[in-house]
């Protein structure tokens, strides 16, 4: 029988294992700080994580609250946490993430979503999304988007894109697409597209198109299109085409309209429409198919259809004019004549 004594270079193992063994357990133990196990029933205190009642006066690096979270002031920056069931806020609070009721006396507050009722005295905000239905004494704002039923007593905005009812004592806006119904005090507005029912007190507007019903009382407007009923106290305009109806006291106006409008004055460069016109209709470089009521009817282009006016002109004519006077600019047998002109191309 014989003895061997352990090499030299399993002597060094043995002992790096050992140098290492304290390391590793204080590595453990950290971890398990940081996950702190959740606390039962009631919390008092500071405490990250709770299935239960949590009581705090200001939070700071909350972890998850299953139950109610309730504090006195909002959380210190960066808000952190979530809080599935009731944030409370006595008379402020606030979390990373809400999902359920969010109440404050005074405000509500996330740093990214707050999801399902949210109620905030004078006012409630997520630096993500709100979604559900959200009520503010003063307003509602999101940095990302809105959805659902938002109600803001001076105003409801969004970042990024709303969808729902939008209702604001001023105003309701979003920096992205406004789609259901959205209501404004003063003005209800888009950096992109409004799609449902518009209402602004002020006006209606969109950088993009705006599409549906829309009321303003100055005025409905769009960088792009305007598609629907459109109805603006002082007028309706947009960049690219009206089409459908559109209505205003004073003027509407479009490169192209298409459908019925009725305005003091109507101007586009095409129209294939039925317009009233009391003061003036004009066409620019263009052309116009339909029929036209207006003291002044002036195509200066080709006209097919009808006008009805005291003065009519028509650089060219398909059609009849029917007026005081009625002029055709490039007829060669008959290019001005009183009540009645005609011409085919």
């Amino acid at each position: 029988m014989s003895f061997r004594l352990p090499s030299y270079a399993s002597h060094g193992r043995l002992l790096s294992v050992l140098l290492a063994l304290p390391l590793a357990l204080s590595t453990a133990l950290a971890q398990g700080e940081e996950k702190s196990p959740a606390r039962p029933i009631l919390s008092i205190g500071d405490y990250p994580n709770v299935n239960g009642v949590r009581l705090n006066f200001r939070d700071r690096g909350l972890g998850t609250v299953n139950g109610a979270n309730v504090t006195i002031w909002t959380p210190y920056e960066p808000m952190s946490g979530r809080v599935r069931g009731l944030a409370l806020g006595l008379p402020m609070t606030g979390a990373g993430d809400v999902d359920g009721l969010a109440l404050g006396v005074l405000g509500v507050g996330a740093g990214h979503d707050i999801t399902g009722l949210t109620i905030g005295g004078v006012g409630a905000g997520a630096g993500g999304t709100l979604k559900g239905i959200a009520l503010g004494g003063i307003g509602l704002g999101a940095g990302g988007s809105v959805e659902g039923i938002a109600l803001g007593g001076i105003g409801v905005g969004a970042g990024g894109n709303a969808t729902g009812l939008l209702v604001g004592g001023i105003g309701a806006a979003a920096g992205g697409n406004v789609h259901g119904i959205a209501i404004g005090g003063i003005g209800t507005g888009a950096g992109g597209n409004v799609t449902g029912i518009a209402v602004g007190g002020v006006g209606v507007g969109a950088g993009g198109s705006v599409k549906g019903v829309l009321v303003g009382g100055v005025g409905v407007g769009a960088g792009g299109r305007v598609d629907g009923l459109a109805v603006g106290g002082i007028g309706v305009g947009a960049g690219n085409t009206i089409r459908g109806v559109a209505i205003a006291a004073v003027g509407v106006g479009s490169p192209t309209l298409e459908g019925g409008f009725a305005a003091l004055f109507v101007g586009a460069k095409h129209a294939n429409a039925l317009v009233i016109a009391p003061a003036q209709f004009r066409i620019e470089e263009g052309s116009f198919t339909g029929a036209s009521v207006s003291v002044s009817n002036y195509i200066k282009g080709s006209q097919t259809g009808l006008t009805l006016g005291i003065v009519n002109y028509a650089r060219s004519l398909n059609g009849v004019q029917i007026g005081l006077i009625n002029i055709v600019a490039d007829a060669k047998e008959h290019p001005i004549l009183p009540l009645l002109n005609w011409g085919s191309r």
